[in-house]
């Protein structure tokens, strides 16, 4: 190629560098004017109930025009005392864990634990007794324990079902560090036997957080007053294991309007406990109330599309599902919707037959 020849390809290249950079500068803009609406909404946000959840049952953020009104653990520590001896078990299984013999699995076991998830967690297998020392450490927490449990003044039911629990651990632990020796039966028959006072300390942990957020409710609900209580958004905050469900979400929602629940009860899914909950979550419902706007104004033209920007669903969803369901490949994808009022194979439906094709 000639010199002329170089440089104009070259100049070709860079043009098309600088078209497709002023592109991604529309992109960039955007993304700042979004963040700026963002942060400057945050403060008008309210009233807002932020739920952080913790072993002392949640921390409780009330927020109003994104000022902290109060905050506290409503939760009596009954709640955290039932569920720390209820642990036992877990505990007891963290350390023997790794040393379980990954090619031996009950009967009874064989179709709810998968092979592979055991060979992984098991990954020092039954070839060392390194467990044994670590076994002891928690022993001999559990027995301190023990000792001392009259004085934490329980009710009986539960002071009964914490003894039985701990009682029943310190047989399995003095017997496992005698045999050096444990297999995954002789550990499920400890864990079976105190599973009716696991029941109980769960019962007494769920009565306690039950009566301490719903106390709670009630309280700041006279406070914030009827009409700005019909608009409360909650933001619970949890890590993925107790996503669905969750505890305090549960409960919460028979405080709210229940017309409301489904959009202003938000479980947000976080993958560590957050270092300032209040912010993360008033960050993320900034996002959720300026996109529940957006939605429609953006959106006008389509109401599937409008309702997927309010959601979870990420706006190529439908595109990409209806594209692979109908076998097509990128180069068809406009042959197919271009220009078709309600076409299936676009995510853009519109509102009304009558409506032209976005």
């Amino acid at each position: 190629m000639s010199t002329a020849g170089i440089a104009h390809a070259d100049s070709a290249a860079d043009r098309q560098k600088a078209a497709r950079d002023a592109m991604r500068a529309v992109n960039a803009g955007m993304r700042s004017n979004y963040a700026t609406l963002k942060a400057n909404l945050t403060q008008h946000l309210g009233p807002v109930i932020i739920v952080q959840n913790d072993s002392q049952g949640g921390t409780y953020t009330l927020v109003d025009n994104g000022q902290k009104i109060e905050q506290l653990q409503p939760v009596d520590e009954i709640f955290e005392l039932a569920k720390s001896i209820a642990h036992v078990p877990l505990g007891i299984f963290s350390v023997l864990a790794p040393y379980l013999d990954p090619n031996n699995i009950l009967p009874s076991q064989a179709k709810y634990i998968d092979p592979h998830d055991l060979k992984m967690v098991a990954f020092a297998g039954p070839r060392t007794t390194a467990w044994i020392t670590p076994l002891q450490d928690f022993g001999n927490t559990l027995d301190n324990a023990r000792r001392q449990l009259e004085e934490a003044r329980l009710p009986g039911d539960l002071h009964d079902s914490c003894a039985k629990i701990l009682e029943a651990a310190h047989e399995f632990i003095a017997h496992t560090v005698r045999a050096r020796a444990f297999d995954m039966k002789s550990y499920e028959d400890f864990s079976g036997s105190v599973y009716p006072s696991i029941r109980t300390n769960m019962y007494w942990a769920s009565k306690m957080q039950i009566s301490g957020v719903g106390n709670l409710m009630t309280r700041w609900r006279q406070q914030v007053g009827d009409d700005a209580w019909s608009g409360l958004y909650v933001v619970v905050l949890t890590l993925w294991t107790t996503y669905e469900l969750n505890q305090n979400s549960i409960i919460i929602k028979n405080f709210m309007n229940q017309e409301k629940v489904q959009t202003h009860l938000i479980d947000l899914m976080t993958a560590q406990i957050p270092t300032d909950a209040v912010a993360t979550a008033l960050d993320n419902l900034a996002r959720i109330v300026q996109d529940n706007i957006a939605a429609e104004m953006v959106f006008c033209a389509d109401q599937t599309t409008a309702d997927a920007l309010k959601g979870k669903q990420d706006l190529l969803s439908t595109e990409i599902l209806q594209l692979l369901g109908n076998g097509a490949t990128a180069g068809t994808a406009g042959a197919l919707t271009k220009g078709r009022a309600n076409q299936l194979v676009c995510p853009f439906h519109n509102r009304t037959a009558a409506t032209a094709a976005v």
